[in-house]
């Protein structure tokens, strides 16, 4: 693969990560997670809190690395792969627990939330496939 292709991908990837930060930052709302976690004992409330916000800045982190370091990320060092191979295995296995282990009986109904897992599984996706490119051109 062309290196110049990759580094765009790598800066669009960013972008598109520290857009999913942003709509992420709606999600508490769109869900009820006040009135949700309410029945919850406070610690797993904190405790899902906790998880949410690494989830949230892990991604942000990815954005902001894929952004800056576009050339480190494809040096074909041993933390350039290490790195694009873990990132793209957070997606998979993302897109992996989006299938076969949510409950979506729950969810929300509705053409926007149906649109917006769409849109956000083909983005888990595209994440995944570029930072396996960026493995793979590594591995090169």
């Amino acid at each position: 693969m062309n290196v110049e292709l990759l580094k765009i991908l790598l800066i669009i990837s960013g972008v598109c990560h520290i857009l999913l930060v942003a709509g992420s930052l709606l999600i508490p709302k769109l869900l009820n997670w006040k009135k949700e976690l309410n029945v919850l004992p406070t610690l797993f409330k904190q405790m899902f809190w906790t998880y949410a916000g690494y989830i949230l800045v892990i991604n942000l982190c990815f954005g902001i690395i894929s952004i800056i370091g576009t050339d480190e990320l494809l040096n074909k060092s041993l933390l350039a792969k290490s790195i694009c191979v873990f990132i793209g295995v957070y997606w998979l296995t993302r897109i992996l627990i989006q299938f076969f282990y949510f409950d979506r009986t729950s969810a929300p109904k509705g053409m926007i939330y149906t649109l917006g897992e769409i849109a956000l599984v083909l983005g888990f996706l595209v994440f995944t496939i570029i930072y396996f490119l960026a493995f793979f051109y590594n591995l090169s």
